[in-house]
């Protein structure tokens, strides 16, 4: 599923965020990626839904070197990947079915097929009765479960959240990352960058550590590290 092999990010002379970074993530799997900030998890999500590109090295997605994607291939290969950000990043003039229905939208999707998975996908993350909120009207739990619905509504075979919790209390934030364990089960693969040591050590899925771009440890049924 995913593919890296000898991976470096350069911004500048003096910062080097990613050096030889190699690991692979197959199909189906759940994996918590941590690391103290600067560690260069942010630069691999980047990497990882191309949104910037690297100074060396090959990252193979699907069976196919992103690294080398023109520009117009793009938007393609995101439809299969999943985004959730720590601050929503929600459209504040919509409801939540509108939210949603802009993810399948884009991609071309009918109205038919619109009407028929929106409201599947709101029962799934629990929200079928916040159809016409707006996101103003949500709780901060409720919106991160409107972001997971609009990441998901595609069916991607890949899903990333980067710090998903950052911003929730520990109830709402493990009702979360039970939402994303549910949808490992359906099949999809799920990559989460935490700081939340407390949930990384009670689900013990597999744990790829960074430090200064390396690295450092990768643990199947891990718990959190940090070298610090």
């Amino acid at each position: 599923m995913i593919e890296i092999y000898h991976l470096y990010k350069q911004y500048s002379k003096d910062v080097l965020a990613l050096k030889d970074l190699n690991m692979v993530i197959d199909r189906g799997e759940f994996v918590f990626l941590v690391g103290a900030s600067g560690a260069g998890k942010s630069t691999l999500l980047k990497l990882l839904l191309r949104e910037i590109s690297p100074t060396r090295g090959n990252i193979k997605i699907f069976g196919k070197d992103v690294t080398r994607l023109k520009k117009r291939e793009v938007p393609l290969y995101r439809r299969n990947v999943g985004m959730v950000f720590q601050d929503c990043r929600l459209l504040e003039d919509r409801n939540v079915f509108e939210n949603i229905a802009f993810a399948l939208r884009v991609i071309g999707a009918s109205p038919r097929e619109i009407r028929k998975r929106v409201p599947f996908t709101l029962e799934l993350v629990g929200l079928k009765n916040k159809v016409f909120k707006k996101p103003n009207e949500l709780s901060g739990g409720e919106q991160q479960r409107v972001a997971l619905a609009r990441a998901i509504v595609n069916r991607p075979s890949l899903v990333i959240a980067d710090e998903p919790t950052g911003n929730l209390d520990p109830e709402t934030s493990m009702n979360i990352i039970n939402l994303l364990q549910e949808i490992n089960i359906r099949g999809t693969t799920v990559l989460v960058a935490t700081h939340a040591k407390n949930i990384v050590d009670y689900y013990q899925k597999r744990v790829v550590v960074l430090e200064k771009g390396r690295l450092i440890s990768d643990q199947e049924r891990g718990v959190y590290f940090n070298a610090d």
